[in-house]
């Protein structure tokens, strides 16, 4: 079994000069908590999940710096909870967006599939094909195909 044979080709994306608010609607609207960022060319060039935007609205601790004669504190936070909230729609995907995407082929056996999502601890992973974005799958896509079978 390969990846094309388990995938979700109808993927939720967002493109890369989208805003938060974008990832937002899609988040409340499909009850999903991550989407593949695209360029215009349909090349995934990042991934934005919901914990991308839990730690930046989360609270940020402050900082001591502590040289021989001074101590400098930097506040984690100038904005309060609120005000993050209504910054981070505003905000370019990019900047929340990890660039370093973990993806696979089209043709990668589903087993190396399911190793990798286990290993690398992530809920889904793209799947390109020439590299274009063409599908996802999911940890349950796997456990429901590789299983299907058996029960």
């Amino acid at each position: 079994m390969i990846a094309e044979e388990v995938m979700i080709s109808d993927v939720y994306k967002v493109n890369q000069k989208d805003t938060i608010r974008s990832v937002i609607n899609y988040f409340i609207d499909y009850r999903i908590s991550g989407l593949p960022v695209i360029n215009d060319e349909e090349k995934i060039v990042g991934y934005i999940s919901d914990g991308d935007i839990m730690r930046y609205i989360g609270k940020h601790k402050d900082i001591f710096v502590d040289s021989l004669y001074n101590v400098t504190v930097f506040k984690g936070d100038k904005e309060d909870f609120e005000a993050r909230i209504q910054h981070v729609l505003d905000l370019n995907v990019m900047k929340l967006a990890k660039k370093k995407i973990v993806k696979v082929d089209v043709t990668a056996n589903i087993e190396n599939v399911a190793a990798i999502l286990g290993k690398k601890q992530i809920k889904k992973l793209p799947v390109e094909k020439d590299e274009k974005l063409v599908g996802i799958i999911s940890r349950g896509d796997v456990i429901r195909h590789a299983f299907q079978r058996f029960l």
